[in-house]
């Protein structure tokens, strides 16, 4: 889920609208995130072909669905759990062959045992997991002390009033609502905990400085001063530690926080070459890609072996050194009722526009 800045993504963008593609790395298209192009990421695939394929952004998931559902063609595309479903549903997915993804066996088993996932009920794959992390309290530790971000009611307290930020995001944005509402399994939220969840969320809006869309925004209203309490994301916490400003990330609070699962799927309809595809999720998925992504981007790896090898010290850092007690107390962002993701649609732009 992590995006770059603003001027790198233009670049990014810009090269792709070009048509510029490293020599021999062509003829694949990659519908992703921006900041997932970084090389470092796929250096197998590199070392392979002499380059990067070639990359297209979406902003969020709402808006990669809306583009493919009016035509536009890619090869892979990176999803997160939560809209899996809706984009398999919807017929833009086609099945990965698992004999050719050399990890597939070596996901996480926490990751693996989430129903229709990976696979669906017939044993199909359909998706394959890259990283994950979580959403959660993200503060200023020289503006607010621990006890003040105990709850995640902190978020609707009028003493933040204009000092808090969450993403522009709907589905973070219904994770804390559930949470806050002591709801951790949202697929089975009903009408009244529908409308008590986004109850909170008007609380929260009132108090919303910016709904931030990428991590470069938040990090630099959050360094400002401009924000002190945000639901946020693992690399927040990285960035802003790496740049000297005192923050941190709070796991504990009482009524827990979100994890999500982000990975790669093949679309249908596609007309890059299939070999360099999965050449491709091999090569993001490799062992050797775990360290970088847990020590540059605070994201976890879905390659158990790739985990196993980090320094413990360097896990325990990243709050990736005891999976169990990481995954006890979350809503795991796992895929909702297409009806249900509509109504939370329609419902946060409402919110955000102050109905």
């Amino acid at each position: 889920m992590k995006t770059i800045g603003k001027l790198g993504a233009v670049l990014a963008v810009g090269l792709f609208a070009a048509g510029a593609r490293p020599v021999l790395a062509g003829d694949l298209t990659v519908f992703d995130w921006a900041g997932y192009e970084d090389p470092a990421f796929h250096p197998d695939y590199v070392k392979k072909y002499g380059g990067s394929p070639q990359f297209a952004f979406f902003g969020d998931e709402d808006e990669a669905f809306q583009k493919l559902t009016s035509g536009f063609k890619a090869d892979l595309a990176h999803p997160c759990s939560q809209s899996v479903v809706k984009w398999r549903e919807a017929g833009l997915l086609e099945p990965l062959d698992t004999s050719k993804i050399a990890s597939w066996n070596d996901v996480l088993p926490g990751i693996k045992a989430m129903k229709n996932l990976m696979t669906d009920d017939k044993g199909v794959a359909w998706f394959m997991p890259f990283e994950w992390g979580n959403t959660a309290v993200v503060y200023r530790t020289d503006k607010l002390k621990p006890e003040d971000v105990a709850s995640l009611q902190a978020f609707a307290d009028p003493k933040n009033k204009g000092r808090v930020s969450i993403g522009d995001n709907v589905d973070d944005a219904y994770a804390l609502a559930s949470l806050a509402i002591g709801l951790k399994d949202w697929s089975t939220m009903t009408d009244a905990q529908f409308q008590q969840a986004s109850d909170f969320l008007r609380k929260v809006h009132k108090n919303v400085r910016l709904y931030w869309t990428d991590n470069t925004q938040l990090s630099q209203a959050m360094a400002s001063g401009e924000v002190d309490l945000a639901w946020a994301w693992n690399e927040t916490v990285t960035t802003l530690a790496g740049e000297n400003v005192p923050v941190a990330m709070n796991r504990d609070a009482k009524e827990g926080l979100s994890t999500w699962v982000c990975g790669y799927v093949k679309l249908k309809g596609g007309t890059g070459d299939d070999q360099k595809a999965y050449d491709f999720i091999n090569a993001v998925t490799a062992p050797d890609v775990s360290d970088y992504l847990v020590t540059q981007w605070g994201y976890g790896h879905s390659n158990a072996k790739g985990m196993a090898a980090i320094d413990p010290a360097t896990l325990a850092a990243g709050g990736y050194d005891n999976v169990e007690k990481f995954t006890a107390n979350t809503l795991f962002q796992t895929p909702v009722p297409i009806a249900l993701k509509a109504k939370m649609i329609a419902e946060f732009e409402k919110i955000k526009a102050g109905f």
